[in-house]
């Protein structure tokens, strides 16, 4: 089955649409994007992605490419045209527009839209539970990691380092040797005492949504998260550590360059935090059976 994309206003065969080669998000970077998971056929967490979009946007003065209501009809209309009913996640990418290369914002220029769509393979819990290795990096990215931006290359390099080095993710530590965040998920640690750490929400990271449900998951149970900055070091002598993001749920970390965390195994509080992020993911309500609709380019 050939893969839709949405690309300004049109729904198109995934191997035909075309960006216009002025657009400032291939010239500059000059956009933000999400990711959103599909369970069920319907999306996860929505309403928090969009409010992060929402944020991303203003932080960048990018104007809404159409209403928040017309977004979520074009994104299940390209969840739909892809048929993804269980597993999947979507894409979707604003940047400034096109305008004729200048560094400075262009006016009057109407912001660009793409949405694709992916199945996924279904949850296996039992890979998830066997844990994954991570490496660390010097983290190398401009001091606003809180705007979701396609600004990516440090990230980018950071995760060929662990895939270099046979590893799921790389960690990535700042200029005081302390934990930042991973190339693309957050990055906790349960200290001997049983402390619950994850990095506050501030510039140095991006406030995930799959990290922000797990703080609110965590406290619901009676696990307080204390957020602070954690040393490399404390994480390689950690009790357990985990990541979390959209694709790779909570992902216990079993090794870190080459210290072994909990006899390479998954730690209690791991467990505990995936299965009730588990519970939480497949409670999401099953997507409702959407209308036919053309091209949404007029959309408001």
């Amino acid at each position: 089955m050939s893969r839709v994309a949405y690309v300004n206003g049109r729904y198109v065969p995934l191997d035909r649409p075309s960006v216009h080669v002025e657009d400032r998000g291939y010239q500059f970077a000059d956009g933000v994007y999400e990711v959103i998971a599909i369970e069920a056929g319907a999306p996860v967490d929505e309403a928090l992605h969009l409010d992060r979009l929402d944020y991303s946007l203003a932080e960048l003065a990018i104007a809404w490419p159409m209403s928040r209501a017309a977004l979520k009809v074009v994104m299940r209309e390209v969840v739909r045209r892809n048929r993804i009913t269980a597993r999947g996640i979507v894409y979707l990418q604003v940047t400034r527009g096109v305008a004729p290369r200048n560094h400075a914002f262009p006016a009057d220029v109407p912001p660009s839209l793409v949405l694709t769509a992916r199945p996924l393979p279904a949850i296996d819990a039992a890979v998830v539970r066997a844990g994954v290795r991570v490496v660390t990096v010097p983290d190398l990215r401009w001091k606003r990691a809180d705007i979701k931006s396609v600004s990516l290359l440090p990230n980018v390099l950071g995760k060929e380092a662990a895939v270099r080095a046979g590893a799921y993710e790389a960690w990535m530590v700042d200029e005081t040797g302390r934990v930042t965040e991973g190339t693309a998920s957050n990055a906790w640690i349960v200290t001997a005492a049983g402390d619950l750490v994850t990095r506050q929400a501030d510039h140095a990271i991006l406030n995930g949504i799959t990290r922000r449900m797990v703080h609110a998951i965590a406290a619901e149970h009676g696990i307080r998260p204390v957020e602070r900055p954690f040393t490399l070091e404390e994480a390689r002598t950690a009790a357990e550590a985990f990541l979390t993001s959209t694709t790779s749920l909570v992902r216990p970390v079993v090794r870190i360059d080459d210290a072994v965390i909990n006899d390479g195994r998954i730690g209690p509080l791991t467990e505990r935090l995936l299965t009730f992020y588990l519970e939480h993911v497949r409670s999401a309500p099953p997507a409702p059976r959407p209308a036919r609709t053309t091209d949404v380019g007029a959309a408001t």
